[in-house]
This record gives C-alpha cells, structure tokens and sequence, in this order.
C-alpha cells in the first residue's frame, strides 16, 4: 500500500509541474493536481503513522 501511494504521489508531482509550466499555477488543472497531491500525502502520513503505531505495541 505504501509503495503504491510513493508511486502515485510522484507520478502526481511529475503531472502537476508539468502543467504548472504549460498552463499556469493558477490553471484549474494544475490546481486540481495540487489537490490531489495533498490528499495522497495525507494518506501517506496516516499511513505510516498507523503503521509505527502498530510496531510499537
């Protein structure tokens, strides 16, 4: 799951530069990129954060 979430943020960060450059940081496309970014980054974090949490007890 981990793995697939790094791969999922990177292709989502490679995506969003790429527009940012073409269209614009304030293109709708670039911030929707953006957004999604953010959201697999949080679920990243609740992930690995559970994930600790689990190996500690």
């Amino acid at each position: 799951m981990v793995n697939l979430l790094l791969k999922q943020m990177e292709q989502t960060r490679e995506m969003m530069i790429r527009s940012g450059v073409e269209n614009g940081l304030q293109n709708a496309k670039t911030i929707q990129l953006s957004r999604r970014l953010d959201q697999l980054m949080n679920t990243y974090y609740r992930q690995t954060t559970l994930e600790e949490e689990s190996q500690e007890d």
